[in-house]
């Protein structure tokens, strides 16, 4: 069962990345947004429209690394596919007229999964301590 639930994740979040990633649209009203909101509400003025992209980046891909590492049960392999899969979208953006790609986006990504892939790391290995200890007490 929760194989099947990590599935249905992974595919509803490759629709979602794939289009994010993908579509030939421009994110910079967004980042300008985000921008104001920072530094008018928040009073944060020491980040540019960089680090709001840098961070979205993480962010999208954290999910990724996350979902991965439950489903193969091992931290690096979701972190090296989500590298191979980072560096593609950033390949195949250079075919779309609007996009920019960026090896620093392949850092934010692979970073994002990294930090994903830890998350569930620690559910992993709680998990498989837990069912140690109950199979101890039996």
């Amino acid at each position: 069962m929760t194989r099947r639930w990590i599935w249905w994740a992974l595919a509803a979040y490759a629709f979602v990345a794939g289009m994010i990633l993908l579509l030939p649209v421009t994110y910079a009203g967004i980042v300008a947004w985000v921008l104001v909101w920072l530094r008018e509400d928040l009073g944060l003025t020491g980040f540019g429209g960089g680090w709001v992209e840098f961070a979205a980046n993480v962010l999208m891909f954290l999910p990724l690394g996350f979902l991965l590492t439950l489903l193969l049960r091992h931290h690096w392999y979701g972190v090296a596919l989500a590298l191979v899969l980072s560096a593609g979208a950033e390949l195949a953006q250079f075919l779309i007229p609007s996009r920019l790609p960026s090896l620093r986006d392949v850092l934010a990504n692979t970073l994002g999964a990294a930090i994903g892939a830890a998350l569930a790391w620690i559910i992993v290995l709680r998990r498989e301590r837990r069912e140690r200890q109950t199979d101890a007490d039996i």
